[in-house]
Parts: C-alpha cells; structure tokens; sequence
C-alpha cells in the first residue's frame, strides 16, 4: 500500500469561524473557513471559484469548487499561489 504524505500546517495564526449551526451554548461548535467565490466567475453558475482569506496568516490558501462545496479542496501554500494569480492576471 502507498504511503501518502500529509502536508504539516501550522495553523497557530488561522482565522475561524464558527458555524452558524453551532448552538448558542458553545456545544456542536465546527469552526469553518469563509469562502469567496472568484470575481471571473459567472453568474450562471458556472467556471466557479471560491477561495478563504481565513488561513492566510497560517500560509495556505484553500481553493474549492463552488458547484461541489462539500466535495474536496485544494489548499495551496501563499507564496506559489500568489504567483499562480499574477501570473493569470498577466496573460
């Protein structure tokens, strides 16, 4: 069986969010990232994408499909994705 290898994230400086599902009594609390969708995407549901500013200060930035919300992310280190955008932005 292969090993796969889990990224070791520091989230010491993360920003959380509590679920408004949560009870007001503290209990069943999930504490969630606050999504963005991406200001090329449409308005008809499609070519979505949504991002967190939440963990930018812990390095990462969690990219989702909006049309699956619940289905997988990609998290990305600042530094490389920063570079992914400008680098669209400059095409």
């Amino acid at each position: 069986m292969k090993q796969v290898s889990i990224p070791d994230y520091d989230l010491t400086d993360a920003v959380w969010k509590k679920s408004s599902y949560s009870g007001g009594d503290g209990g069943d609390c999930v504490e969630v990232a606050t999504w963005r969708k991406s200001s090329h995407s449409s308005g008809d549901g499609g070519n979505c994408l949504e991002v967190s500013d939440d963990l930018a200060a812990a390095g990462i930035v969690p990219v989702r499909d909006s049309k699956t919300p619940h289905g997988p992310h990609l998290a990305f280190r600042t530094g490389p994705w920063t570079t992914f955008v400008t680098a669209l932005k400059t095409t």
